[in-house]
């Protein structure tokens, strides 16, 4: 099995590609240890010491290091347990009925202005920020503006901002006039 590695455009994240499918569907965010349960694959690659988060892609896992911990040190044991993991036939997401990340339910009356918001964000948005080994979802709606969750190398990137106001908002405010800002949230 051969692993290739991708920076991203957050210097505290890698995306790794294994080559083969990591998520069927959707993508799954484990911005802690804690939350990692549900997947031996972030179990295993939690237990590296210096990883402070894991999100899971289509075919790829990207990985974010502590602020501390060098790229050098933590890389080899990182390819180490996601091969581990792949040659050990265990699945991605432990148990059945583990629903993958994705978009807020909406209930309410702006549910068209919604729906045209995650169609944008589903064809424009997302297959961009999954090159660089993230993803953003949507969260909600609210008086005109929009509120998304950054995960993977979106998470903490430096560059997220300018993302979410000279790209999303800009985008979305093109399309849909009832939007008038773009916020990230913290989930």
């Amino acid at each position: 099995m051969f692993i290739q590695t991708e920076s991203t455009p957050n210097p505290a994240t890698l995306k790794f590609l294994p080559g083969q499918t990591v998520l069927d569907t959707g993508t799954a965010d484990f911005p802690t240890a804690e939350g990692a349960s549900a997947s031996p694959l972030a179990t295993r690659i939690f237990s590296v010491p210096g990883v402070a988060g894991v999100f899971f892609g289509n075919d790829f896992v990207t990985v974010t290091k502590t602020e501390a911990t060098e790229w050098d040190h933590i890389k080899p044991a990182i390819l180490g347990a996601i091969m581990e993991h792949y040659q050990s036939g265990q699945p991605v997401m432990a148990g059945e009925g583990v629903a993958p990340a994705g978009h807020a339910e909406h209930d309410g009356p702006d549910g068209e202005v919604v729906g045209q918001i995650k169609e944008l964000l589903d064809t424009r948005v997302r297959p961009a920020v999954a090159q660089d080994g993230g993803d953003i979802t949507f969260h909600g709606f609210d008086r005109g503006v929009v509120y998304l969750h950054m995960q993977g190398a979106c998470a903490g990137c430096p560059s997220s901002t300018l993302t979410l106001k000279m790209g999303i908002e800009n985008l979305l405010r093109h399309y849909i006039p009832e939007v008038t800002e773009v916020r990230p949230v913290a989930v």
